[in-house]
């Protein structure tokens, strides 16, 4: 299954969370360094979070 993070394509088996996306593209250690993960309509998402066919995550500073 292929999801994206920050615009970059992953490919993931069906089952893998957030998390396994992130660390897939060497960015999980960003989340330890207070950023946050967003899905394309801004809402937050959790590391234990599920992920479907096509879709866009995003790692950014951390909303105020």
């Amino acid at each position: 299954m292929k999801v994206y993070v920050n615009q970059k394509s992953v490919d993931v088996l069906p089952g893998m969370t957030v998390k396994h996306a992130l660390m897939s593209t060497g960015l999980f250690k960003e989340i330890e360094a207070s950023k946050k993960v967003y899905e394309e309509w801004g809402n937050e998402l959790g590391l234990d979070g599920a992920l479907s066919e096509g879709m866009k995550i995003y790692v950014k500073n951390c909303k105020t």
